[in-house]
């Protein structure tokens, strides 16, 4: 019995220990402020803000200010790793005053927390890795294998499923629209349309083509993020707020829910 109890307590002590260690994390969905639209649902051009313009960077820099007050230590951001070394110069050529902000979120508001909280901008955006056979498929876009599975997209009877959300940010502004782009419900619903349309496609019938090509595109994209995120310096990522797509937050934010390194809080507690 002295030996059970003396198990629990010493699991007790590890379980208690470890999850002091946790670190906070903020994640901000966000759309892109550049509006290159390359994502599924295309945002027209007359729907389009400019976020250069007055207005609308005064309200930046409100968000800005609520998002600083996380204090965080770490910012995570949608660039891809490679591109450390150039962020890091247009960073501090920012710091300095030699370098105006572009139009794009790490910027906008990347940029601007870290300045105001002394933080370390981190690129952690990566490619997935496909299968042999679907690197065969995409190799030629011109083959009767690419067309098809290419009309899967556009042609797929599951189109009328597709949530498509209506932007708000120019009837009700960019905190309004990010807030709503990180409601809950709003994150659960964009998994969705990764699941259907050419999630179910088949070269072959009963095979995975449609399945292996989302689980290389998105799902093991969204883990290799995940694992950049694990890779910061646990003394220099004791707060980290990750800026990246809305789209990203349903699997981004369930892995951090899950993983015992982290504690995610609510971004919306400080958009408020």
């Amino acid at each position: 019995m002295k030996k059970v109890v003396l198990t629990l307590i010493l699991a007790s002590i590890f379980l208690t220990k470890g999850y002091a260690q946790q670190a906070d994390v903020l994640t901000l969905g966000v759309f892109h402020f550049e509006f290159p639209n390359l994502d599924v649902q295309q945002v027209a051009e007359d729907d389009q803000i400019d976020v250069l313009s007055p207005q609308y960077q005064k309200e930046i820099e409100l968000i800005a200010n609520k998002l600083a007050k996380f204090k965080p230590d770490a910012i995570v951001v949608e660039w891809p790793v490679y591109k450390q070394q150039e962020t890091d110069s247009l960073f501090n050529a920012y710091l300095a005053g030699n370098h105006k902000l572009s139009r794009n979120e790490v910027q906008q508001l990347g940029f601007r927390v870290a300045k105001m909280c002394n933080s370390k901008i981190y690129c952690a955006d990566a490619w997935g890795t496909h299968t042999a056979a679907i690197e065969a498929l995409l190799e030629d876009d011109n083959s009767d294998k690419f067309i098809a599975f290419d009309k899967s997209f556009t042609d797929s009877p599951d189109s009328v499923l597709y949530q498509r959300d209506e932007p708000i940010f120019k009837q009700k502004g960019i905190l309004a629209q990010l807030m709503h782009l990180n409601e809950p419900e709003q994150i659960q619903k964009d998994l969705g349309n990764y699941l259907i349309g050419h999630f179910k496609y088949e070269s072959a019938e009963g095979d995975y083509t449609g399945v292996d090509f989302e689980s290389g595109r998105w799902f093991n994209r969204n883990l290799r993020i995940f694992r950049n995120v694990q890779r910061i310096p646990k003394d220099s990522g004791k707060r980290i707020l990750v800026i990246f797509g809305a789209g990203h937050m349903t699997i981004l934010n369930y892995l951090f829910e899950c993983s015992p390194e982290y504690k995610l809080l609510h971004i919306n507690d400080y958009l408020k």
